[in-house]
């Protein structure tokens, strides 16, 4: 089974298929913060929480120990959250649906040339982009009550106050530089260059269908 790749190629398609698993599941779950309520531990993603108080018997609340994601859309806590789980999404889509046209270069021949590859790297930029974007756009919701509540009432936009970043952030982050900055530069050796026979053979088997279909077409 022959590659489309190069050997460089070949590197530049495991380390994408890396950066979009570690980004992609970093964004789903919930250890992008840390922090505490009603003495339990609390931790969140952009649209996901575990751990949440719900009103009791007597009207006292307690904490349920569990994690889920928000009902809706609008019930994150924040509208920078929304907007970083948009942009975050839309960033590790991209990337693995790059990825997943890597590795299937590493097994198909002539399927990723030099310039597809390059487009490719383009898409990862924009893809490791969008996720920075998210990533920057995250502590512009710590400012939220739902935020202020576990990180002690003291925490404000870029503050954590008593909270902490979970190691999920800094996985996505990483994962979205990694993309941008090693996987974009590799891409552009990634492909091969169509040999010039390959194209000479190619047009020739072009030419003569077109011209056994002018054939056919003009005998009475």
């Amino acid at each position: 089974m022959r590659s489309s790749l190069t050997m460089v190629g070949t590197l530049w398609a495991f380390l994408s298929l890396v950066t979009a698993v570690t980004s992609s599941t970093s964004y789903f779950l919930p250890y992008w913060l840390f922090g505490s309520q009603l003495g339990k531990p609390v931790s969140f993603s952009t649209f996901r929480r575990c751990n949440y108080p719900v009103r009791g018997e007597g009207h006292s609340l307690i904490m349920v120990e569990e994690c889920g994601r928000y009902a809706s859309f609008n019930a994150i806590p924040s509208l920078a959250w929304q907007m970083c789980t948009v942009v975050t999404g839309a960033g590790c889509a991209l990337l693995l649906l790059v990825a997943l046209a890597a590795v299937l270069g590493c097994c198909m021949e002539e399927l990723i040339s030099r310039m597809m590859g390059r487009c490719m790297g383009a898409a990862q930029f924009v893809g490791g982009l969008l996720i920075s974007s998210g990533c920057a756009l995250y502590p512009l919701g710590w400012n939220s009550p739902e935020i202020m509540q576990t990180c002690g009432n003291v925490s404000n936009q870029f503050q954590l106050g008593t909270c902490r970043l979970g190691w999920a952030y800094y996985c996505a982050g990483g994962g979205a530089a990694a993309a941008m900055l090693i996987c974009t530069w590799l891409s552009c050796f990634a492909g091969r260059n169509p040999k010039p026979v390959i194209l000479v053979e190619s047009i020739m088997k072009n030419t003569n269908s077109y011209a056994m279909e002018l054939d056919h077409c003009l005998k009475p």
